[in-house]
């Protein structure tokens, strides 16, 4: 499979190489209408007036992060010189986009009554709308499928959708009744995946596009839900624990800290107990001996390295107790999300007092969509790759959004998905006489 693509091929796994200003942007509580799994977005508000609450800045930011981490992982080889990991996938393979799905479930909490769950009529509003929200992000994601090939780039969006789906179910429950669906997800879903699978033929996954839409529903399900780069019946567990998040108290200095610390001991436990369980255990020579008796030693070191493409081999269940980048198995999970809680604490905590400092990040964050769909053409694009390459499309994306961030509240896909939503949500609150709000132009 591609050097350049942040997730690899299960069959042929990664070979070394793959508003106002927001500089106005305020340490506070991010306002109703945010954006599940797009920026942040801001409820509509005439140009002139400000925004009526105002943001935390370091969800923005945590955004850029995840942003920057993917775009790396495209554009710089998985290799190093000396033939070991290089930094950017070191740092950022399979954890930027963990951090993404994560930071996704923390703008459905918002979107959908933030600390209370929504009940009666608003969780039909917010159900349709995010239902709405997940057919064009997915839509959006089929179509950069047909420019952006396997060897350039895992495309997530088409999966987003899905996950948006699947997160409608769980908008009632409260912050403890998120963590506990996204422990059981998170130790049971891989569970299910690796049984389901057993029975199936590992296929190349490519990127998916409309024409599979039409031409091959089934497998497109089968494909965003259990086989492919970013399996949403796994990945809930991301979007379930940053839902839980987003319900909490993140204007408290102590919840966010707990947050971290929660993090930090999440990835180090989980890190610790696969290490234990392979070594001292003996599972790892399980693992080795049950795995080269379908694919041979090199493949096997690069799954172990580098990580397969987004679900664990089922040539050895032992697969499920190792933490290789993109596997997908239960302590995999557990690390990815302790490493995104621990980013997005760490980001919350510094948008209290360095808040220039994360502006350029919080401004890419603030419209992650429209920044993610150009990178990807960028990707696809015969430019050669490197260091300078990431340099010039992440100081050129954030530059881009800072300047439109000052005379508009959203980015422009982030835009057109928020019309649609909004009308969606006006209709289902005006079908009952509960919501008469007079309309109102976007800001810029």
């Amino acid at each position: 499979m591609s050097q350049t693509s942040e997730h690899q091929n299960i069959v042929a796994p990664l070979p070394p190489e793959h508003g106002a200003a927001v500089a106005a942007l305020p340490h506070s509580c991010a306002p109703a209408g945010d954006v599940a799994g797009t920026p942040a977005e801001g409820t509509r508000t005439d140009a002139a007036t400000p925004r009526p609450r105002a943001r935390l800045i370091g969800i923005d930011a945590a955004r850029g992060v995840a942003l920057v981490g993917m775009m790396s992982v495209h554009l710089i080889p998985a290799a190093s010189d000396d033939d070991g990991v290089s930094w950017a996938w070191l740092l950022s393979n399979g954890k930027a986009s963990a951090l993404f799905a994560l930071l996704a479930g923390v703008g459905i909490a918002f979107s959908t009554g933030r600390r209370r769950p929504p009940r009666g009529l608003a969780w039909r509003a917010g159900a349709l709308s995010l239902l709405t929200r997940a057919v064009i992000i997915a839509a959006i994601g089929l179509a950069l499928g047909y420019v952006v090939g396997t060897g350039d780039a895992a495309v997530i969006l088409a999966y987003y959708g899905v996950l948006f789906a699947l997160a409608i179910p769980f908008l009632r429950l409260s912050t403890r009744g998120l963590v506990v669906a996204a422990v059981i997800a998170a130790l049971v879903m891989p569970l299910v995946s690796y049984a389901l699978r057993l029975e199936l033929t590992p296929v190349a996954v490519a990127n998916p596009t409309l024409t599979d839409l039409v031409t091959d529903p089934l497998g497109l399900l089968l494909q965003l839900t259990l086989t492919g780069v970013f399996p949403a019946l796994v990945w809930i567990a991301y979007l379930l624990a940053g839902m839980a998040v987003g319900r909490a108290v993140l204007a408290s200095r102590r919840v966010v800290g707990q947050i971290t610390l929660l993090g930090l001991a999440l990835a180090l436990a989980s890190s610790l107990l696969s290490m234990l369980l392979l070594t001292l255990g003996g599972r790892g020579a399980e693992l080795r001996v049950d795995a080269l008796q379908t694919m041979d030693f090199e493949l096997y070191q690069e799954t172990l390295t580098w990580g397969p493409s987004g679900t664990t081999p089922t040539n050895s269940p032992w697969w499920l107790v190792a933490t290789a980048p993109h596997s997908g198995s239960p302590l995999d999970l557990a690390f990815t999300i302790g490493v995104a809680l621990a980013v997005l604490g760490v980001c919350l905590l510094l948008g209290r007092g360095l808040q220039p400092l994360l502006r350029p990040l919080a401004a890419g964050g603030s419209m992650t969509l429209t920044l993610y769909s150009v990178h990807l053409l960028l990707v696809a694009a015969p430019i050669p790759r490197g260091v300078l390459n990431l340099v010039v499309q992440v100081a050129v994306l954030l530059t881009f959004a800072l300047v439109w961030n000052r005379s508009h509240l959203r980015g422009p896909l982030e835009e057109l998905v928020w019309r649609a939503t909004d009308i969606v949500r006006r209709k289902v609150l005006d079908s009952s006489g509960a919501h008469r709000a007079p309309a109102t132009t976007a800001g810029g």
